[in-house]
């Protein structure tokens, strides 16, 4: 036997392989942090990319919007936002004219507690910070893009004099990649603005790691152009979720830059697929709830045959996480169904219910979590196991007990290429992944 260890929460889990099962763990290919998190974004906000410094943009009278990332988002934003504001302070800029937005999305709005999590003490004492409200009556339009997306907005983005996006650039399983023009749509629109850009989900290209030709990332891009960005800072992290560079500047060609190192990072080759894969989402805050955990069953599915089967481990203290995915997985409950309202009429969250069951019309998915089985089995159509060797052993039962099983212990952030389409008989894991 071979134990490997996956996130779980805050915490581990240990599941045991047997060795002629186990092709390996794919795992990030893994840089150190930077030496000091906050002189890295020192030297970002130096030497920007493409741009002028933030110092030279504002003016010491300039309103200032800094948009910030919510609490189901990794980004290191107590880290940035310190020398962001004192790059700003440099060019006269008082706290006072500078409001920070958490980019919620469809998310629900960040509370006191975490608000003082994300931005740190001093500054959630020092400058002002606000949720984005989706549905607030309040929102501007700034345009329509080629695809019909209505672009509406917050109003406090759209006012400022100055407009900055900071997030963390990663994988994305349907935008691509995270980061950049994303903190403006979804991070800062209104619910239609949204609805109308993701319902392009059906599109083959609007995948991971895909951003020519994704219409949803163009789709974004045009909203972000039409936004006015003035500036972004943007970081890039290891699997245990340390700066390891920052990026700064123009928000298209400095998330360009940042890409790069993801890719360099994220992307792992493997030479075959296993008939099973064990994935963690990669622990808090990927699994906070299922809707978030279930990015690291879309990168899984790179790995694994048609036929075979994903054993999701994922806390999920939240739950489902989202009242659309709920509604539509016990209402309407089988893909076709979910299809065909996606056409009609495309709902936030529902896509997610499309995915899920996409997956399951051709493998199996075991989930490892503290979700109540009714929810897990009932709604969501998973099996469920209460301990990750339990699943292991069913998965086994389902597959054939001389299964080929990989590991992926930070599904959420890793997307594994398949650079064969044989199935070598060798037993080894390829030099790109980690043998355990």
């Amino acid at each position: 036997m071979v134990d490997v260890w996956l996130p779980y929460g805050k915490t581990e889990v240990c599941v045991r392989v047997p060795a002629r099962n186990l092709l390996g763990s794919i795992d990030p290919k893994e840089k150190a942090s930077a030496p000091e998190a906050g002189d890295e974004v020192k030297r970002a906000l130096r030497e920007p990319i493409g741009s002028s410094r933030l110092a030279e943009i504002v003016k010491p009278e300039s309103k200032v919007v800094i948009v910030v990332d919510d609490a189901t988002r990794a980004a290191p934003t107590r880290i940035m936002l310190p020398p962001l504001l004192e790059e700003m302070k440099t060019a006269g800029v008082n706290s006072e004219n500078v409001t920070i937005i958490f980019a919620c999305g469809i998310h629900r709005s960040v509370t006191a507690e975490e608000a003082r999590l994300l931005l740190g003490d001093d500054v959630f004492a020092s400058v002002k910070s606000v949720s984005h409200d989706c549905r607030s009556p309040d929102l501007v339009h700034v345009g329509t893009t080629e695809r019909g997306t209505q672009v509406l907005l917050n109003r406090l983005f759209v006012e400022a004099d100055v407009r900055v996006l900071t997030g963390d650039v990663g994988l994305h399983y349907y935008a691509g990649y995270g980061g950049g023009r994303k903190s403006v749509l979804p991070g800062v629109s209104g619910e239609e603005s949204i609805k109308h850009d993701h319902a392009m989900i059906l599109d083959a290209n609007a995948k991971t790691g895909v951003l020519k030709g994704n219409p949803i990332n163009e789709d974004m891009v045009e909203a972000a152009r039409m936004a006015r960005v003035d500036f972004i800072l943007n970081a890039v992290l290891n699997s245990r979720n340390e700066l390891v560079k920052a990026f700064a500047g123009d928000f298209e060609q400095a998330f360009s830059e940042a890409v790069k190192l993801v890719d360099e990072m994220y992307r792992v080759p493997v030479d075959r697929r296993a008939d099973v894969v064990v994935v963690s989402a990669g622990g808090h805050p990927a699994d906070i709830n299922l809707y978030q955990a279930y990015k690291g069953v879309d990168n899984a599915l790179e790995a694994v045959k048609r036929g075979g089967v994903i054993v999701l481990v994922a806390e999920c203290p939240e739950g489902h996480g989202n009242h659309a995915f709920y509604d539509w997985m016990s209402r309407l409950g089988d893909f076709k169904s979910v299809e065909r309202e996606i056409r009609r009429s495309f709902v936030l969250g529902g896509h997610k219910a499309y995915y899920l069951l996409k997956a399951m019309q051709s493998h199996s998915i075991i989930l490892v979590s503290s979700m109540p089985d009714y929810y897990a089995s009932n709604i969501f159509k998973m099996k469920t196991a209460r301990a990750l060797n339990d699943a292991l052993n069913e998965a086994l039962n389902i597959a054939g007990r001389n299964a080929k099983v990989w590991v992926m212990p930070y599904g959420s952030y890793t997307l594994p290429v398949v650079t064969s389409s044989g199935e070598p008989s060798g037993p080894e894991a390829i030099q790109e992944t980690k043998s355990v």
